[in-house]
């Protein structure tokens, strides 16, 4: 599994250059664009597709390649393999027939964006491309609008803008967002911005709305959060007047507390409470 460069094709290490050159077969998603980064590195290699379309058949052969003592490298037309990428069937299978896979690490949009981000060091969520439909899109971000952590998104040009306003929709046109677009290329671009302003800084020139973005969408304080720091207190209260099941079940409803942490801090408090016998 070799990662290739996002857009500089100076961006790979000698150790992709090499395995690139040694091995007896590249996979490669779109082999037009392998055989142009092939050539600038002045390496001649065997170049078979294996893309979306076919990966489960063209897992067949490469199995059957390293049968016979063969060596295949797997690439994309971009960054690490299997992530947003064809890869991950290949893997599985080539594991399956008891065959080691060695990843040699590389470019990866998403961390490339957020080293340039500015967003203050905290956990962060990688979701990938959303659903192209905006029904799907917005079920999707619905179910991550709680998460404590930052958000970060691929999507494609044709997309960019319907996208930031369903984000801006579901998520809260107050929360900020970093829109990162032709990473490590001739127009490579960061803006931050409100969420409220994210298509409208897109639509104000259509260069904006050209190439492969990384959308990244930090974590933001919420009036369910400041709740969250004060469940002990309501479950405090609530185990004066309700048995403790119920008591917990309330807490985690209202306050977002997690079940478990709920249970024990529930227990430790009803032992305190127990009427005490002379």
């Amino acid at each position: 599994m070799v990662a290739t460069p996002i857009g500089n094709l100076e961006d790979i290490s000698l150790r992709a250059v090499n395995t690139l050159a040694l091995v007896d077969m590249i996979a490669a998603e779109d082999t037009r664009i392998t055989a142009r980064l092939l050539e600038h590195h002045r390496v001649h290699g065997n170049l078979k597709a294996v893309h979306k379309h076919n990966e489960q058949r063209s897992a067949d052969w490469i199995v059957e390649m390293l049968a016979q003592g063969k060596s295949v490298a797997l690439v994309t037309d971009a960054g690490t393999p299997a992530i947003s990428d064809p890869g991950a069937m290949v893997v599985a299978r080539v594991r399956a027939s008891g065959f080691r896979v060695v990843p040699i690490p590389g470019p990866n949009a998403a961390i490339t964006a957020l080293s340039a981000a500015g967003i203050a060091d905290s956990p962060f969520l990688f979701a990938g491309f959303l659903p192209p439909k905006s029904a799907a899109r917005r079920k999707a971000l619905a179910a991550l609008r709680e998460l404590p952590c930052t958000l970060v998104f691929y999507e494609a040009p044709h997309r960019i803008v319907e996208c930031v306003e369903d984000i801006a929709g579901v998520l809260g046109a107050e929360r900020k967002i970093v829109i990162a677009r032709e990473l490590t290329k001739l127009f490579e671009q960061t803006h931050h911005c409100a969420l409220a302003d994210a298509a409208a800084w897109l639509r104000a020139d259509p260069d904006r709305q050209r190439g492969e973005f990384v959308l990244m969408v930090p974590d933001s304080a919420s009036p369910r959060k400041a709740a969250e720091t004060d469940w002990e207190r309501v479950l405090a209260v609530l185990l004066d007047e309700l048995p403790l099941a119920h008591a917990v079940k309330l807490t985690c409803r209202l306050t977002g507390a997690k079940r478990k942490a709920a249970y024990e801090r529930a227990l430790q408090l009803a032992h305190r409470l127990k009427p005490r016998h002379s």
